[in-house]
């Protein structure tokens, strides 16, 4: 019986010629990652074991993103935690203000993540990698401690959902519009502990950028990890950036999968997730009149170079509604610094946006965004549960950096096409 590219990535990891779902594994990771907010606790679970040094100085990953700049004492607190333990074991990949960026940004950017590892990170949307085709997923900060300490961590293999995608994407829709759509048919726990793996003609023409917005959001679907099998386009992104060797791994022809999809994406338009969930979903053409008080574009989602230059593309030459507070945050220095030598910045301080240094803050209701009670926000993020990004009684609806960026200008969720005509897309 064949394997599919998650049981293969498995395989590989625990060192067996094949593995089937359900089955209990233990794996080598490659790459075992933090953040400002879980790695204190793994940190202090690390020090109770008596273990004076993490298994791979290279291997672990530390980026303090969530609070920082730090926010307040706490916040600061546990940036130190994680710094002083960087210095203490002498991490190699420790990333601090000036350099760091989102964690689920910069490590793809440094070439620090490849097709073909086992990544584990104690982060929800550690399943951005998956777009590199590795099997990449988030745990608690427990089994960060022990991978920390040990360089192995265990899994129940997943079954495997199939989603394929054909046909000629419409103006304006890209790799946030297929995956809320997608959120939309199956529901938020339609592949809960399965792997996700995109296919077909439209992904192999999506960019990266666009391929880790689709894997950054299978979590939403309650999703093991969101894969796509690396091709010349996953090469020529990770050729420059590797800083180690890494192995391809594809689906076998044969390979058993729990449930298949289609999807015309002809018939898929501009799609927006209504509060206070990713599947409640809706077309742009069916949106009524929803006024907003702030617009976020950036994150880990869509804080990469193509969401900027989306956004710019509608911005230009346009001012942000007097109503609409729009801030934008760069997914890391690398792309801020681009972004510059580019003239989006200009653009969006032009139109009237702030632009941030990178972090998760607003994303996540941390700071540097936070709403009000009764405040309604559009954001290229990730969630929009009850509270997600600020007072419970506020709303968040999810969309692509062009639908945000025509919303801010319209002070209103509006189609970019109600701002800019498609053919004036670069």
């Amino acid at each position: 019986m064949g394997m599919t590219l998650a049981e293969k990535l498995l395989a590989n990891g625990a060192g067996l010629k094949e593995v089937e779902p359900g089955q209990l594994i233990k794996v080598k990771t490659d790459v075992v990652l933090g953040n400002d907010v879980t790695a204190p606790v793994a940190i202090q679970e690390f020090n109770k074991l008596g273990v004076n040094e993490v298994f791979d100085k290279e291997k672990v990953v530390l980026v303090p993103d969530h609070f920082v700049p730090a926010k307040d004492i706490k916040s600061a607190e546990l940036s130190k935690q994680m710094r002083d333990f960087a210095y203490d074991k002498q991490i190699k990949n420790y990333f601090e203000i000036g350099e760091m960026g989102i964690e689920h940004v910069i490590l793809p950017e440094k070439g620090l993540v490849l097709p073909g590892d086992i990544v584990i990170g104690a982060d929800s949307h550690t399943c951005t990698y998956g777009a590199l085709g590795a099997f990449a997923t988030g745990v608690g900060s427990t089994d960060m401690a022990a991978a920390m300490a040990t360089g192995e961590t265990w899994f129940k293999v997943p079954e495997t959902i199939k989603f394929h995608y054909h046909g000629k994407l419409n103006p304006f829709v890209g790799g946030k519009d297929l995956i809320l759509h997608t959120i939309g048919k199956i529901g938020v726990d339609g592949a809960r502990y399965q792997a996700m793996e995109f296919v077909g003609e439209t992904i192999r023409k999506l960019s990266m950028d666009n391929r880790f917005t689709m894997s950054n959001m299978a979590i939403e679907a309650g999703a093991k990890v969101g894969l796509i099998e690396p091709d010349e386009v996953t090469l020529h992104y990770v050729r420059d950036r590797a800083k180690r060797p890494f192995k391809l791994f594809y689906s076998d022809v044969d390979a058993k999968y729990i449930e298949e999809y289609d999807f015309d994406v002809s018939k898929i338009e501009p799609t927006i997730a209504f509060p206070h969930l990713p599947e409640n979903t809706h077309p742009i053409s069916e949106v009524g009149e929803i006024w907003v008080d702030q617009v976020v574009i950036g994150s880990c989602t869509n804080g990469r170079l193509e969401d900027l230059r989306a956004a710019a593309q509608v911005l230009k030459g346009q001012k942000v509604n007097p109503n609409v507070r729009l801030i934008v945050f760069p997914g890391s220095q690398n792309i801020y610094l681009q972004a510059m030598k580019e003239g989006l910045i200009e653009i969006f301080i032009t139109a009237g946006a702030a632009v941030s240094t990178p972090t998760c803050g607003p994303c996540l209701g941390g700071h540097m965004g936070i709403l009000a009670k009764g405040e309604r926000a559009i954001s290229t993020t990730n969630r929009n549960f009850v509270g997600r990004m600020g007072h419970p009684e506020s709303e968040v609806y999810l969309a692509s950096p062009y639908v945000a960026a025509a919303s801010a200008v319209k002070g209103r969720i509006a189609s970019p096409e109600e701002v800019i005509k498609p053919g004036e897309v670069a």
